[in-house]
C-alpha cells in the first residue's frame, strides 16, 4: 500500500514536471522588430547585475550596466555605463531578425538570420557574457559609452533623484549644490575597456552631525567614501581601438565579450587588483560548466513556484494570460535584482533607463535618474517582500533583513539619545545605513528637538520596523531557520517591542496612550493609531510562539505585559456597521492611504478564519480610497478577505497597466514612483497567491478566494517549508503538500 501511494505520488509529480517547463517557455517575450532606444528594452539580471537590453535601429546590441550597490557619494543608485556592440559586415535584417527572452535559461537569444546572439548574466558569477555565433566570419566593435565625464550641479527637477538633499524638497533648509561627479576611464590598455567611479567625498559624515549621531561613526565607517564602482569589459579576439572601444583583431565565427562588475570600497588601484583577480577567477571555469550552473540555477528558480491561470470561456482565457504573464515577469524581476549587497528598490529597481524619448517633465535625464532617489521607503519596500514567501524566494529576502539588521545599532543609539529610553525605531524613509534624508530630519534644527523629524510626514512614521517583525517570523515559519531566529529575528524584534513599549506614558487606564503619534503618512495627528496597536499584538504573540529556547522568561513577560497593555482597537460605527478607525482620534489628512486596513492586510487580525471578518469586510467596502496601482493594497485585501470578484478585478488591472512609454510589459509605473514601479507588480503578485493560499502560524486554507470561473495549477510555499502543489479546474481541486 505504501509503495503504491509513493508510485502515485510520483505520477502526479512528474505529469507537473512535463508540463510545467513547456508552460514557462509559453511566457517567453520575443519581439521581431528592434526596440531601437532604452525605452524598447529587455530586463536580465543574476540578482546582483543587471542590464537593459536592446538591439539600435541600425542593428546594434546595446545596454545598460547595473548593480545592486553603485552607491554614489551623495547615496544615489548609478548605472556603471552603456555597451555597445557592432557587428561587420551588419548582419542586421528586420524581416529575419528576433529577440527573445528565454525565462527557463535566464537569457536573451537575439537572431538576425545566420547572426546569433546569446545575452546572458552568469546566475553564479559576476559576468556579464555576450556569446556571438555565425555562419560567416565577423568582426565586432564594442564601444564604452559613458555619460559621466565631468563634473556638473544637479539642478531643477533632476534633484528628484537625490530626495532629501536637494534644497527644493522636504524643509527645503539643507544646501543647495548637489552634483554628478564624472568617473575614471583607464588608459593604456591593450585588450580591454575599464572604467570605474570612485567617491572621494561622502555626505555620510555631514548627514550624522545633522542628526547628531558623529559618535556612531567610531564603531560603523563611511559607506560611501571611497566605494569603487565599474566594470572590464574584454573578449575573444578584441584589441583596443581607444581606451574606449575594442576591435577584433581579425574575423571569426565565434566572438565572446565579457563584461565583470565589480564594487568594492578602498583605493582604486585595490579595487583594479581585485577586478584582476575576479576576471582570472571567473575565466578559470569553463565556460560551459558556468553555462550548466547557470541553467540550473534559473530551472530550480522556476520549479520552485508556479501560477498558471487558465480559463475555459475565450474572454476568460485572455485575462488569465495577462494574469499569469504579469506573475511570472515580476517574479523574473525579483530574481534578477534580488540577490545583491542592497535590497530592491521599489523606485526601479536596477532596471531604470535614460529619459531621452519621453515627453515630460522629466524628459532629457541619464539613466541615473530615479524619481524619490535612494533612500528606502518603508511603505513601497516592503511590497516586493511580501510576495516571496509564499514563492519560496527566500534567498530574495535576505538582503532586506541584512540591511534593517545592519543599521539596529545605530538606531539603538538614535533611541537613547533622542528619546532616553532603550528599544529602537527606524524611518520610514531610510538611507541604507539607516538614517533619515537630511531633507527629512530637517537641517535647520533652531528650536527642534532632537530626533523630531520635519517632515510631517513621517514625523512619527515609525510602525514599519513592527511589520517588518511581523515578516520576519513568518520567514522563521516558513524556513524553521534557527540560526536566523537567534541571530536575527529575536535581536531585532526585541528592539522593537521594547521601544513601542518604553516611548510612550501609560493613561489612567493603565494602558498606553499613543499620543503624539500619526496613522502613518494620511492623518498626522493621531491618538491610539490602529496600525500601531494591531502590529504590536500581532508581533508580540508571533514572538511568544516561538519556541522558548530562543526567548527568556523575562522577554516573554515583557511581551504579555506589553498586549496587556494596549489600548482596544479603535472603532467606528457608521449607520449599523462597525468599522475599523484610523485610530481612537486623528486629524490633519493628507495622503490617500486607508490605516484602518491594516488590520487586514499586513497584520491579518479582521480576516478569513477571524472572528472579525465581518468588521474587515465593512470596513473595506466603505474604504475611503478605493483606488488601484502602484502600493495600493486593495486587491491584497480583497483577497485576505474572500471578496475573489473584487481582488480579480483590481489583479487583471494592475497586471494590464504598464508604462505607455515602455514596450517590456512587466515595466509598470511610474504610477506614485519611477519605472518600472515595483510594487505595482509585486502588490498583484500578493494578491494572487493570497486568493490561493493564506496562512496563520501552522494552519493553511487553500483556494480561500479563487473565482470559479478560473482554473489554475499551482506550486507554492507555506509554513514550516510545506510545498502545495495542485491543479484546480471546474471546481475540483486536487492537490498534495509535502
Amino acid at each position: 500500500m505504501i509503495k503504491r501511494k509513493w508510485f502515485l505520488l510520483f505520477i502526479f509529480l512528474f505529469g507537473f514536471a512535463a508540463s510545467f517547463a513547456q508552460q514557462v517557455d509559453d511566457y517567453n517575450i520575443k519581439w521581431t522588430t528592434p526596440g531601437e532606444n532604452s525605452n524598447g528594452s529587455m530586463p536580465i539580471g543574476n540578482g546582483d547585475i543587471g542590464a537593459n537590453v536592446w538591439i539600435a535601429a541600425n542593428g546594434d546590441l546595446v545596454f545598460y550596466v547595473s548593480k545592486t550597490d553603485a552607491w554614489s557619494e551623495i547615496g544615489r543608485l548609478l548605472k556603471l555605463g552603456r555597451v555597445r556592440v557592432s557587428i561587420s559586415p551588419n548582419p542586421f535584417n528586420e524581416k529575419a531578425f528576433i529577440q527573445e527572452l528565454r525565462l527557463q535559461n535566464g537569457e536573451i537569444q537575439i537572431s538576425y538570420g545566420d547572426t546569433k546572439i546569446k545575452f546572458w548574466i552568469d546566475a553564479h558569477h559576476p559576468v556579464i557574457q555576450t556569446d556571438i555565433r555565425s555562419k560567416k566570419p565577423i568582426r565586432v566593435k564594442v564601444v564604452y559609452e559613458n555619460w559621466r565625464k565631468t563634473k556638473r550641479p544637479i539642478v531643477g527637477q533632476e534633484d528628484g533623484s537625490v530626495w532629501g538633499i536637494g534644497a527644493r524638497q522636504v524643509t527645503k533648509d539643507c544646501p543647495t549644490e548637489i552634483f554628478s561627479e564624472p568617473d575614471t576611464v583607464f588608459s593604456g590598455n591593450k585588450d580591454n575597456i575599464t572604467a570605474c567611479h570612485h567617491n572621494d567625498y561622502s555626505i555620510w559624515k555631514h548627514n550624522l552631525e545633522i542628526q547628531s549621531l558623529t559618535d556612531i561613526s567610531t564603531y560603523q565607517p563611511d559607506p560611501l567614501m571611497h566605494r569603487n564602482f565599474g566594470l572590464m569589459i574584454k573578449g575573444s579576439g578584441l584589441i583596443n581601438q581607444s581606451d574606449t572601444i575594442l576591435i577584433s583583431s581579425k574575423a571569426s565565427t565565434s566572438i565572446q565579450i565579457n563584461s565583470y562588475p565589480l564594487t568594492t570600497q578602498g583605493s582604486i588601484k585595490e579595487w583594479q587588483q581585485k577586478l584582476g583577480e575576479q576576471v582570472f577567477a571567473i575565466a578559470a571555469t569553463p565556460s560551459k560548466k558556468r553555462v550548466a550552473m547557470h541553467e540550473r540555477w534559473w530551472k530550480s528558480f522556476w520549479n520552485r513556484s508556479y501560477i498558471y491561470v487558465s480559463a475555459d470561456n475565450p474572454e476568460q482565457q485572455q485575462w488569465a494570460n495577462i494574469v499569469t504573464q504579469g506573475y511570472i515577469l515580476q517574479r523574473f524581476i525579483n530574481a534578477c535584482g534580488g540577490r545583491g549587497n542592497s535590497p530592491v528598490k521599489f523606485n526601479g529597481s536596477i532596471f531604470t533607463v535614460d529619459t531621452y524619448e519621453i515627453d515630460g517633465p522629466y524628459k532629457g535625464f541619464d539613466a541615473d535618474f530615479r524619481l524619490w532617489g535612494g533612500c528606502y521607503w518603508w511603505q513601497n519596500t516592503r511590497l516586493p517582500y511580501w510576495s516571496m514567501l509564499l514563492s519560496g524566494d527566500f534567498d530574495l529576502m535576505r538582503p532586506l533583513f541584512r540591511m534593517y539588521m545592519a543599521a539596529l545599532p545605530l538606531r539603538k543609539d538614535a533611541t537613547r539619545k533622542y528619546y532616553g529610553h532603550e528599544g529602537a525605531y527606524y524611518p520610514e524613509t531610510m538611507n541604507f545605513w539607516g538614517t533619515y534624508a537630511d531633507g527629512d530630519y530637517g537641517c535647520d534644527r533652531t528650536n527642534v528637538p532632537l530626533g523630531f523629524a520635519r517632515n510631517p510626514y513621517i514625523t512619527y512614521y515609525w510602525q514599519g520596523a513592527l511589520e517588518l517583525s511581523l515578516m520576519m517570523n513568518d520567514y522563521y515559519n516558513f524556513t524553521k531557520n534557527t540560526g536566523f531566529a537567534r541571530d536575527t529575528l529575536v535581536p531585532f524584534v526585541t528592539e522593537i517591542l521594547t521601544f513601542f513599549d518604553q516611548h510612550w506614558k501609560r493613561g489612567n487606564d493603565g494602558k498606553i496612550l499613543f499620543n503624539p503619534s500619526a496613522s502613518l503618512e494620511t492623518f498626522h495627528k493621531a491618538v491610539d493609531p490602529l496600525p500601531e496597536i494591531v502590529g504590536i499584538r500581532a508581533v508580540a504573540e508571533k514572538m511568544l510562539s516561538l519556541p522558548k529556547a530562543f526567548t527568556t522568561d523575562k522577554l516573554r513577560s515583557q511581551w504579555l505585559k506589553l498586549i496587556e497593555d494596549l489600548p482596544a482597537v479603535p472603532l467606528r460605527t457608521v449607520g449599523k456597521d462597525t468599522l475599523l478607525s484610523p485610530a481612537h482620534e486623528y486629524s490633519n489628512k493628507a495622503n490617500s492611504e486607508n490605516p484602518e486596513m491594516y488590520g487586514v492586510f499586513p497584520y491579518r487580525a479582521f480576516v478569513l478564519g477571524k472572528p472579525g471578518l465581518q468588521i474587515g469586510v465593512n470596513t473595506f467596502l466603505s474604504r475611503t480610497h478605493k483606488e488601484n496601482g502602484g502600493w495600493q493594497q486593495s486587491s491584497i485585501q480583497a483577497a485576505y478577505l474572500g471578496l475573489s470578484d473584487e481582488a480579480k478585478r483590481m489583479i487583471i488591472e494592475n497586471f494590464s497597466t504598464r508604462d505607455k512609454n515602455m514596450r517590456f510589459p512587466a515595466f509598470w509605473g511610474p504610477n506614485y514612483d519611477w519605472t518600472p514601479d515595483q510594487d505595482h507588480g509585486n502588490v498583484a503578485m500578493i494578491a494572487l497567491q493570497r486568493m490561493l493560499i493564506q496562512y496563520d502560524t501552522d494552519r493553511v486554507k487553500l483556494l480561500p478566494a479563487w473565482p470559479r470561473e478560473w482554473n489554475v495549477a499551482f506550486k507554492l510555499t507555506g509554513p514550516y517549508g510545506k510545498v502545495y502543489e495542485g491543479r484546480y479546474k471546474n471546481g475540483n481541486l486536487k492537490y498534495i503538500s509535502r
